[in-house]
């Protein structure tokens, strides 16, 4: 009885559940040598009797030999593997890419101006706690607090600023320098050291007159378009009287500078020529309001004393409300005089001096009962008519204004 079932034991073919599915791709381990090595032999014989397949082994590497991922590569028709690992590939930069962005915009945020919420373009202060100004705010800052006659504030922590106690942040301003900033013409980001140059010099949507702009042609359009217009701009064939018209304005700005300069020319030839260099110190009016004036120690020129004396805003009651800022300057005589003096005067940047000013010739005749000239705007770079506010505000945050006066008189 035990002889028939060992038997009938070994006949019996092994169940269909220790047999591998179609195309699984997990091989069927052994326990032990004996066993591994009977399958083996067993396995070999079937493939070469009866042609079939491989048990173990994964159906979808038969016949290749290669493993089913590297098959997958080379066949190229697996369609889901290939696509969605490109396609990972894809999300995975424009996720990297995505995020450089995110960092490039939160280290601007991180080393902007406190004030202007912009780069800086020049130079950056910090106060003593670390809060970031630009040159321009950090200026405009301390001028109003000479306007104000107060103590300037930093705008986030209100520590005392002065050009003491602030100090430049030369790391802030070359990592500002390497972030990319977007050009506001064409919309392209380019390192914020090169976009000026690039604004000013490379854009091809820069705006850009006509080079027929002085007959008349009131055309300004961007750089790439320029040839085209020129090629078609009418204003070369308008007739000698129309461009004439046009030349006036032009002629009349020529003869303005000719004339400053022929002026200059002439003084130069006077006998009596002199040059001081002085500076203007604040103080306070007596006033019910106080304002604000700038005055010189007396100095000598032509054996007679003088003052020059400035003001801000011509004396407005609240200069520190406006944000058009103007210095206008007076020459005044101190001793008494005899005869008539003819003085012709104007400032310049002097020898110890930083200041931007533009040269402007003024004429006074000088009296017993004409003492004092007229107050003349002291004509700064930057701005509309003369008058630039970055300049004044420049100069009001110093503790003196230096220049240089150069005096004519002409005799009779």
């Amino acid at each position: 009885m035990s002889v028939e079932s060992s038997s009938s034991a070994v006949q019996q073919p092994p169940s269909s559940s220790n047999l591998p599915l179609l195309g699984d791709n997990q091989v069927v381990a052994t326990t032990s040598s004996a066993s591994s090595a009977s399958s083996s032999s067993t396995s070999s014989s079937s493939s070469s009797v009866g042609g079939g397949n491989v048990v173990g082994v994964p159906l979808d590497t038969q016949g290749s030999g290669e493993p089913p991922a590297k098959k997958q590569l080379l066949d190229g028709g697996g369609g889901g593997a290939t696509s969605s690992s490109g396609s990972s590939l894809l999300s995975s930069a424009a996720a990297a890419s995505g995020m450089h962005e995110k960092l490039a915009h939160r280290i601007s945020n991180a080393l902007c101006c406190a004030v202007c919420l912009d780069l800086p373009k020049t130079a950056m202060y910090q106060c003593q706690m670390g809060h970031l100004m630009c040159a321009a705010c950090f200026t405009h800052l301390l001028a109003d607090g000479r306007l104000r006659d107060q103590i300037a504030t930093c705008p986030n922590c209100r520590v005392e600023i002065s050009k003491s106690t602030a100090s430049r942040n030369l790391a802030v301003e070359k990592a500002a320098s390497e972030l990319p900033s977007e050009c506001q013409f064409c919309n392209k980001e380019f390192p914020y050291k090169s976009l000026e140059r690039h604004e000013q010099h490379e854009c091809q949507e820069r705006p850009t007159k006509c080079k027929y702009h002085r007959i008349g042609c009131q055309w300004r359009g961007p750089y790439h378009e320029t040839n085209e217009h020129e090629r078609n701009c009418l204003h070369p064939q308008k007739s000698g009287y129309e461009v004439m018209a046009a030349l006036e304005a032009h002629d009349d700005r020529i003869k303005e500078e000719k004339k400053m300069f022929n002026t200059l020319i002439d003084l130069l030839s006077y006998e009596k020529i002199i040059f001081n260099d002085l500076q203007m110190k604040p103080y306070r009016t007596d006033e019910y309001v106080h304002k604000l004036f700038y005055e010189t120690a007396r100095f000598s020129a032509f054996n007679q004393q003088w003052v020059v004396k400035a003001r801000i805003n011509n004396s407005q009651r609240d200069p520190h409300q406006s944000n058009e800022r103007t210095i206008t300057y007076q020459l005044i005589l101190k001793t008494k005089t005899s005869t008539p003096m003819s003085i012709h005067f104007f400032a310049l940047k002097g020898p110890f001096s930083d200041m931007k000013v533009s040269t402007q010739i003024y004429k006074h005749e000088f009296t017993e009962t004409s003492t004092e000239s007229e107050y003349y705007v002291l004509p700064l770079p930057d701005g509309i008519g003369g008058s630039g506010s970055s300049e004044c505000n420049r100069m009001l945050a110093n503790k003196g204004i230096n220049f240089r006066l150069l005096m004519f008189l002409l005799n009779k």
